[in-house]
């Protein structure tokens, strides 16, 4: 594919671009404990070319076939239409392994007057994204109503121009999502080895240990010997089971008050604040003025491999207990204290297994660490590009 200048494109509002809305709003389905997940607006981003299955419930066969109104298609878009995430947007994957909650929608899209593949990209782009955030400013929680579908306008080039920039558009995010499911596998055999050697296989005669004999918590932090001017920022959301989606950057004057702690290469994080939502993952190789949350405890590993703590206090177990140690504090809102985490006891396996255990681990993040930089600079080619093809300032061609 090359790239060429075009001049500017005509509009067309969403409404006049689909022949079918999935609309479930109004409705609050009975959930179960296990069958088909509920997808709710926290599974779609504008990142992600299909849902992701955070926190989903799950509803019962019998709901799924007689509750709905109607179910998504595979190549249908989601659109959220409520809360943080209002106008988030992202295809349905084939085969459809989930219902939609209320709060969104899935538009099939009219294929004589629209790519779908080119409307997900439209819906996505800074204009149309702007347009959805000030279509409604009246109330506290933003919301778009199927009513704005006439007001929201997409570009709308040629039919034959729509596909390719659709084509290259999916094309690139499959690209990603590839390496994101890459990643899961090289996380998920790393969990699997660590169940097996260290749980399952784990002998009673292993010695019992806490973890603050093992890390410093909380080592460093901003003090007035920082000579950096500005810094990226890292906040609790946007670090989710190991995925960081974004870095701020601010003059460290106008920092906000919790970006005072420091980290360095193979430092575990984990959010002090409600332990159930997974914010964390490990530092790699961090730029020098990165600094993070104070909601986060920074656990920097002395006399141990960092992916075996970091497997420990993220396991679906230990996170659960965490979590209802931090819905025992007096706080506001379920948090931690560092010591909470410190304090945890484990049964230390002999070094001889740490030390194979972590030439694995270690072999498995540096894949992982590589797909990273290989998905940011994906992700920054496709986003860098969108406006630019939106505005008909380039085309695609084939």
């Amino acid at each position: 594919m090359t790239l060429e200048t075009k001049e500017s494109r005509r509009e067309i509002p969403l409404s006049e671009t689909t022949k079918f809305i999935v609309d479930n709003r109004g409705k609050t389905a009975p959930t179960s404990a296990e069958g088909i997940p509920l997808i709710a607006t926290n599974c779609v981003n504008n990142q992600s070319l299909y849902p992701e299955h955070i926190n989903v419930r799950y509803v019962s066969q019998e709901t799924y076939d007689t509750w709905f109104r109607s179910h998504p298609e595979p190549g249908d878009i989601l659109l959220t239409l409520k809360g943080s995430q209002n106008g988030a947007a992202c295809l349905v994957p084939d085969p459809v392994n989930f219902a939609i909650a209320q709060d969104m929608v899935a538009l099939r899209a009219n294929e004589v007057i629209i790519d779908p593949s080119f409307l997900l990209a439209a819906l996505r782009s800074p204009d149309v994204q702007a347009q959805i955030k000030n279509l409604d400013v009246s109330g506290v929680i933003p919301h778009l109503k199927k009513s704005d579908f006439d007001k929201l306008l997409i570009p709308y080039p040629d039919l034959p121009e729509q596909k390719p920039i659709g084509l290259y558009y999916v094309s690139l995010s499959k690209k990603i999502d590839l390496l994101h499911r890459q990643n899961k596998t090289l996380e998920a055999m790393a969990e699997t080895l660590f169940r097996q050697w260290f749980v399952e296989e784990a002998q009673d005669d292993w010695e019992d240990v806490r973890i603050d004999q093992l890390v410093e918590l909380n080592a460093r932090s901003i003090d007035r010997s920082y000579q950096h001017s500005d810094i990226l920022y890292l906040d609790t959301g946007s670090l989710n089971q190991g995925i960081v989606s974004e870095l701020q950057e601010f003059a460290i004057s106008e920092s906000p008050s919790r970006a005072k702690r420091l980290v360095k290469h193979n430092d575990v994080l984990i959010s002090t604040v409600r332990p159930n939502q997974k914010h964390y993952g490990i530092i790699k190789e961090p730029q020098e003025n990165l600094v993070v949350s104070t909601g986060f405890c920074v656990l920097s590993c002395v006399d141990i491999d960092p992916h075996f703590i970091y497997l420990l206090l993220t396991s679906n177990e230990m996170t659960e207990y965490l979590h209802s140690v931090a819905e025992g504090s007096t706080s506001t809102y379920p948090s931690l204290k560092p010591s909470d985490i410190g304090s945890l006891t484990f049964k230390k396996p002999p070094l001889n297994k740490l030390e194979e255990f972590a030439d694995i681990s270690q072999s498995a993040w540096n894949k992982i660490f590589t797909n990273h930089n290989q998905i940011r600079t994906l992700e920054k080619l496709r986003d860098t590009l969108l406006p630019k093809l939106m505005s008909g300032e380039v085309r695609v061609a084939l």
